[in-house]
């Protein structure tokens, strides 16, 4: 015969709604950080095939893939995920160096407000596929 044992609010799938802002910047910085090195693999994958012998490969390669708009969408989300992930670290710098320890909420919602800016500046020239 088995027994059962409470295991508590490990199981909790609910327990997501009482996070801290603490707590959502340490998720959105490991996310962030693992969509970089996808991205980083998938870049090195696409420039290693298209730099063949033929170097008119690589650049219709590029001109192929800039021209579709799926392409440009993904790189906006490749700008927000990389300047959060940049802002966030300069701001887990900062707190391990001992500045902004009482003020950590503030600058993580600092850092979403400043990243938000930066991206939605920059929609337009993504999207125009200058």
């Amino acid at each position: 015969m088995s027994e059962t044992y409470d295991r508590g609010a490990v199981e909790d799938f609910g327990r997501w709604r009482e996070f801290q802002p603490g707590m959502w910047a340490w998720i959105f910085h490991k996310f962030t950080g693992w969509v970089l090195v996808g991205y980083l693999f998938t870049h090195i994958a696409v420039l290693s095939t298209a730099t063949a012998n033929d170097p008119t490969v690589y650049t219709n390669t590029l001109q192929g893939l800039e021209e579709l708009l799926v392409v440009r969408v993904l790189e906006v989300g490749l700008l927000s995920v990389a300047v959060f992930h940049i802002l966030n670290g300069v701001r887990l710098l900062f707190v391990d160096l001992g500045f902004g320890l009482e003020n950590q909420d503030k600058s993580f919602y600092a850092s979403l407000v400043v990243t938000a800016a930066i991206v939605v500046a920059s929609v337009p020239t993504f999207l125009a596929g200058v």
